[in-house]
């Protein structure tokens, strides 16, 4: 069989090519539960018969709006992507729902798609669904993929799948052109309602072809997926996986995430920078409860790894240490993601620079990428091979997309990968596509001609009161490098100085009170003691030294409370909800420009 040219075709070329035992698994009752290739394909097949029998496939429907949408709100499990599979065999388009998102954005997505199927996973978003069920006209059926007392299981529909329908599902596969409509992603915005982008199967294969060479995979691999499916980074990478014939294991849940990893033994995986953060910081929090030589060996290795460069020799003293290292601390890290692990792939938001470099020291090699829901989504990766590679770049621009750099500093973007728009907005799509070229938001710079490096959103830029331009993420990711600073927003919009909010890291924050005899009973008290506010302005002054006077903050306020996507400060890629934050700390905003 020839290369996959649409999303469902991964299932017959896998088949034919590199059959496997394991191609999806998932947890049951503390067991991983494994779907070889060939139970996957009777699965989907059967779950295909079984849609076709509720009315779903309208696939030649010119007009997108008349497609059937099915809408799927569930976490990263086999059931998600089998059901991906089946309903894009049907000629379906599948409408994928962050389960984390407010039941607001919920209720717009699923009447803005018209989606008239819902799978949900478990009560909890069920519940959210029932709050609204009365405002979901277009809703026909509502199926779960935990047994849930009182609604439909899932397996009913595969229960109606007869196989004397299979020949009719063959008739539509043969029909569905590559650059027919697959899915509508409704991306989480940083502002404002979801906008519905459109993908076609061709524009996520293209993005699967083009990333393939670059990434660890084959037969042999492991991948361990906990990144949302319903983000096309997550989702397109798993096609990579099934065109490759790596197994895919998904990970319980965000708590379980490290007892799997030494399960599964993975070789590769993908990330977001928060979450890799967080695992730093663990390690970190392990590495300061050491004592004596232990500690003194963990701290060692630890500036070692500040020190790597990709493609240039330290010297044989440096590598003689870093030997010395690996042997005898980083392993320990290697052990912890399984003892298997190849590469991390990262995208999503900016990756700090000190991250990559302890990583890739460390031997994990970490792989920052970029690209959007609109572009499925890769534009650029770092490779496996160093040459490709350059820390503080998102990489080389893949093999079938082409980038250029606007006037302004712009990010344009053109290629096979590129949406067919914003579902039911040519307004929008008129605005982001001129001539072929997408228009990221992003401004960034080609260095060496080669590796694409972001500076900023072009939306995040902010001019001071006396008009200098301030471009936020730089400034806020060096300050995240201190252990003591969790999260930051830098403000200043039409101000007289650049200021900041910053949510301490109260784990490292506790510890250093103790230390130095500083009582408190909860946050709040801890926020108001003089030597604390002290450690804090100690810290701004020791990172804004690598900005301009403009750049540099002038002024904080300290935050009791961290941002999530429950709070409603993040998005469900765990970006800065800039808007919600400048509305929500408005007081606080206006402390810092008091006096």
């Amino acid at each position: 069989m020839h290369q996959p040219t649409r999303l469902f075709d991964v299932i017959a070329y896998q088949l034919e090519n590199y059959p496997k035992q394991d191609m999806l698994c998932g947890k049951v009752n503390n067991t991983w539960k494994k779907y070889s290739t060939k139970e996957v394909a009777d699965l989907t097949m059967q779950f295909s018969a079984g849609l076709l029998k509720l009315g779903l496939g309208n696939h030649s429907s010119t007009n997108l709006e008349t497609l059937d949408k099915v809408a799927i709100i569930s976490q990263s499990r086999p059931e998600w992507m089998m059901t991906d599979l089946a309903v894009q065999q049907v000629g379906a388009v599948l409408i994928p729902i962050y389960p984390t998102i407010s039941a607001q954005e919920t209720e717009y997505v699923l009447n803005d798609a018209a989606a008239r199927i819902l799978f949900v996973s478990d009560e909890t978003i069920l519940e959210k669904i029932e709050s609204m069920k009365d405002r979901l006209p277009t809703i026909k059926e509502i199926y779960t993929f935990n047994k849930i007392d009182g609604y439909k299981h899932w397996t009913e529909i595969l229960a109606m799948g007869e196989e004397k329908d299979y020949p009719r599902i063959e008739e539509i596969k043969a029909s569905i052109d590559p650059f027919q409509l697959a899915t509508i992603i409704y991306t989480s915005g940083t502002t404002g309602f979801p906008k519905g982008v459109m993908l076609s199967h061709d524009n996520i294969m293209s993005n699967v072809r083009a990333c393939t060479p670059y990434l660890p995979v084959n037969r042999e691999a492991r991948s361990l997926s906990f990144l949302p499916l319903n983000h096309i980074f997550e989702r397109m990478v798993t096609y990579v996986y099934l065109t490759s014939g790596v197994s895919i294991y998904y990970a319980e849940s965000m708590d379980t995430i490290a007892d799997n990893l030494r399960e599964v033994k993975p070789s590769i995986f993908t990330t977001v920078p928060r979450l890799l953060e967080k695992v730093y910081e663990k390690i970190m929090a392990k590495g300061l409860e050491l004592k004596g030589i232990k500690r003194g060996l963990f701290f060692w290795a630890i500036e070692l790894g500040k020190q790597f460069e990709l493609n240039k020799d330290l010297g044989w003293w440096y590598n003689v240490k870093l030997k010395i290292a690996n042997k005898l601390i980083f392993s320990k890290w290697r052990e912890a993601l399984g003892g298997n692990i190849q590469a991390v792939v990262v995208g999503a938001a900016a990756c700090q620079l000190r991250l990559l470099k302890i990583f890739t020291a460390g031997g994990i090699p970490i792989l920052e990428g970029y690209g959007l829901s609109e572009t499925s989504p890769v534009i650029a990766v770092n490779r496996m091979d160093t040459t490709d590679r350059m820390f503080g770049t998102v990489g080389p621009v893949i093999s079938n997309v082409e980038v250029r750099i606007a006037e302004d500093g712009e990010i344009l973007c053109k290629g096979p990968n590129i949406t067919m728009g914003y579902y039911k907005r040519p307004d929008l799509t008129a605005d982001a596509i001129t001539d072929g070229w997408f228009h990221t938001g992003d401004i960034g710079v080609l260095v060496e001609n080669k590796f694409l490096k972001i500076t900023d959103r072009k939306k995040e830029l902010f001019k001071t009161s006396g008009g200098k331009f301030v471009a936020p993420q730089p400034i806020e990711n060096k300050f995240k490098e201190s252990p003591f600073i969790e999260q930051l927003m830098v403000v200043g919009a039409d101000r007289k100085f650049t200021g900041a909010l910053i949510v301490p890291n109260f784990r490292n924050l506790e510890d250093w009170c103790q230390k130095h005899g500083i009582p408190f009973s909860n946050k709040h008290d801890i926020l108001q003691h003089p030597e604390v506010k002290g450690l804090f302005q100690t810290t701004v002054d020791k990172y804004n030294q690598y900005f301009n006077h403009i750049e540099q903050v002038k002024k904080f306020e300290l935050l009791p409370e961290e941002w999530t996507v429950d709070t409603g400060e993040l998005t469900p890629t765990l970006k800065l909800k800039r808007k919600i934050i400048l509305e929500k700390y408005a007081n606080e905003i206006e402390h810092i420009y008091l006096s």
